[in-house]
């Protein structure tokens, strides 16, 4: 094995952890990782990317963005309560007016991204 396929591989595991770390932590997405896992795994061992697209919960999302068919509405829904639960969350344990801009900045463009960037299945 090469370097490169090595290092896609290492991340790919690492990504796979944390999209399931992800899947447990409201206020961690996984969808992301997920995707990320299967773009480096497509590049470094397609027995591992079959796997992962094998997944109940997982494959479907990997395939309908791969297919360009982006979100459900449902998806979006869910994806932006607990955005707003984590960061509402977070916002009481913060202090600093600096990071409360931090925070509302990131969550507005999270929020920007799901609902404008993202295409809408069935829309």
């Amino acid at each position: 094995m090469d370097l490169v396929r090595g290092l896609a591989l290492v991340l790919g595991l690492f990504f796979t952890g944390l999209g399931f770390l992800g899947s447990l932590l409201p206020v961690l997405p996984s969808t992301p990782f997920f995707l990320l896992a299967a773009y480096f795994f497509s590049r470094s061992n397609p027995r591992l990317e079959a796997w992962l697209l094998s997944l109940p919960k997982v494959g479907p999302l990997i395939r309908d963005y791969r297919e360009g068919r982006g979100m459900s509405r449902g998806t979006k829904a869910w994806a932006t309560l607990l955005i707003l639960l984590g960061a509402g969350f977070s916002l009481l344990r913060l202090s600093h007016p600096g990071a409360w801009a931090l925070l509302l900045g990131l969550v507005a463009y999270a929020l920007y991204f799901i609902w404008k960037r993202v295409p809408t299945q069935g829309a």
